[in-house]
């Protein structure tokens, strides 16, 4: 069972996190905290659960949320901002993960837009919802979660999925792990908050996306078509150079890596 009392005292003393709780089984920490922000809490709240029955991922997809070894955490963010930022700051969540997991000397990289990955394993998710007031303003969840220290995956993910003890080869403490990424994540949120886009962040972010200088295949409703990624906007859209030169910002739609990733 995550220790309560520990990961109160390793964030002590940061003003933003008001308050991190932990659960045992959870439908979705997702939901726990949209409940807490319709009652009027304050951002800086936090969820974590030991398991979930109804983790979602992208795209409607399930999360498996086994008990007792991974991460399955969610946040609450009021940013004065607007809507059009939200995707901007699912990707300070990716940047804050990597961070985490660096400091455990693991290779992790981003895989546009905010998928964490080691060794072209996905070891990381990340949901973020936002829900709108009758009055305009709104408020962010973001759901994130990390395989922390699970060994066994079902057989429909084994290819694609990993985990931070697979890679390290001995299990990770979860709650200095999810302190970690707390305390980068705020780091990453005050330096948005000061101009509204990544410009504080870009280099930083563009330093573990795996995507950079390799071909990739954007994957459009208008039809398919290949280049190499260079990087990304201050704003967040990857930027993918054409076979004629030219460069365009891709906003929507899934990249994938051919000859990278074990999954697309």
């Amino acid at each position: 069972m995550l220790d309560q009392k520990k990961l109160d005292s390793l964030l002590a003393g940061c003003r933003f996190w008001k308050k991190v709780q932990c659960f045992e089984t959870v439908d979705s920490t997702n939901l726990i905290v949209k409940d807490w922000a319709r009652q009027g809490a304050e951002e800086g709240r936090c969820a974590v659960a030991e398991a979930q029955t109804a983790g979602r991922g992208r795209r409607g997809r399930s999360w498996i949320s086994p008990p007792g070894e991974n991460l399955y955490f969610s946040i609450l963010l009021r940013p004065q901002a607007e809507a059009s930022h939200v995707a901007m700051i699912t990707l300070l969540m990716a940047i804050a993960v990597t961070q985490g997991v660096r400091e455990l000397h693991l290779d992790a990289k981003i895989k546009w837009p905010n998928d964490v990955v080691i060794n072209g394993k996905k070891i990381c998710g990340i949901l973020t919802e936002m829900y709108q007031s009758a009055a305009g303003s709104f408020f962010l969840v973001i759901g994130t979660g990390i395989n922390v220290n699970q060994k066994e995956f079902p057989e429909e993910v084994k290819k694609t999925a990993g985990s931070l003890a697979l890679e390290l080869g001995a299990d990770v403490d979860r709650e200095v792990l999810l302190a970690s990424v707390l305390r980068h994540f705020l780091d990453c949120y005050d330096s948005f908050l000061e101009t509204m886009d990544l410009s504080g962040q870009k280099e930083l972010y563009e330093s573990f996306l795996v995507n950079k200088g390799r071909v990739v295949e954007v994957l459009d409703p208008k039809g398919e078509w290949q280049g190499t990624a260079i990087g990304i906007e201050k704003t967040g859209e990857l930027l993918v150079r054409r076979e004629d030169g030219s460069v365009e910002a891709v906003y929507a739609g899934e990249v994938s890596v051919r000859g990278i990733y074990g999954y697309v």
